[in-house]
Parts: C-alpha cells; structure tokens; sequence
C-alpha cells in the first residue's frame, strides 16, 4: 500500500474491479493470482482500452484490424441488403462529414461515425454494441492512420464506394467495397 500510496480501501476497491473484471482471482490461503491471458475478456469495453495501451502497438492495431475485416464487409452486405432509409441517412451524413472535414479530428470523428452507421445499418442489435466496444481503440487507429496517409482524407472514396454499394442495394458490391477500403487501413498500418 505505501508503495502505491494508497489507503487498504482504495487497494481493496482496486483488487474488486480486477477480480470483477477477471483479470485476478482471490482464494483463501493461496493469495491473490494474476489469471491466464487467455482466460482474459478483451471485449469487456475497459480490458481492450487497457490492453491496448500496453499492447505493441503494431500487434494490437493487425489484431483489430483482422477482427474489422471478418465483421465490416458481412456488416456492409447486410445493410445493403436491408436499406433502412435512416441508416442510409446518417451513413450519408458522415460521408458528407468527412468530405467536409478541416483537420484529422474531424475527419475521424466522421470516419467512426460512418463505421458504426454501417455497423448499426445491418439491423443486428448483436453488432451495435460491438462497435461502441471497439470505438475508443478504433479512434485511436482511425487517428494513426490517418496521420499516415499522404492527406488525411485519402480514402474518401473507398469511404463513398462503400456508401454507394449499401445505397444501391447491392449487397456483394457492399461486401467487396469495404473489404477493398480495409485493404487501405491494413496497408497503412503494415507501413509502420
């Protein structure tokens, strides 16, 4: 306690979130252990914030990358194929606000948003939460990536591209477009 300069209660409260969390467990005269990694919940929304700030950052950013590309392109195709005219509205409207950003924040600001639209778009309540799970680490990506582009609106048209495909209906054409902007990120993030 005095190493951390802290009260026993705030170390109890501590060691409760842990154990809460999973991330220790408490048994009586064995002590307080540090659980397997892989026993771990990295879709609790605090363990990925966390993991991800200790994690390499190459290595975290290919993992959400690959688990973005088995998700996104299935979640295009079903919002092309279900349309709802209030998806395709705020999907436009972060379009429309990433063509109009000034700066990289803005920018991703809109790119999260257009990700999460397409995301909310499929009609699966299973994936919203998903996306408001990953958003704090995706921002953070989003941000990285676009410092690495030449212009930080460089995939503006895959962005449009993917749109236009759940616009239209054409669900296959959805699905290739966002696996194609995908290939941009994970390029992106392999030149690091």
């Amino acid at each position: 306690m005095a190493m951390f300069g802290v009260s026993r209660t705030v170390l109890r409260e501590a060691l409760r979130t842990l154990t809460s969390k999973g991330l220790v467990e408490s048994r009586p005269k064995v002590g307080t252990r540090v659980r397997p990694r892989r026993a771990w919940n990295l879709l609790d929304a605090d363990l990925l914030d966390w993991y991800a700030r200790v994690a390499p950052a190459l290595s975290f950013a290919l993992k959400l990358q690959e688990m973005r590309e088995m998700i996104e392109p299935h979640a295009a195709a079903m919002a092309a194929r279900v349309r709802a005219a209030d998806a395709i509205a705020a999907i436009d409207e972060a379009l429309g606000a990433m063509a109009a950003a000034r700066n990289v924040d803005e920018w991703v600001r809109a790119d999260l948003r257009f990700h999460l639209g397409v995301l909310e778009a499929g009609g699966n309540e299973l994936l919203v939460p998903l996306g408001a799970l990953i958003d704090r680490t995706l921002e953070a990506q989003l941000h990285l990536n676009a410092r690495r582009a030449h212009v930080y609106n460089a995939s503006l048209a895959e962005h449009a591209a993917v749109g236009d495909a759940i616009r239209a209906g054409d669900a296959d054409g959805a699905r290739r477009a966002m696996a194609a902007l995908l290939a941009v990120t994970r390029a992106r993030i392999e030149q690091s």
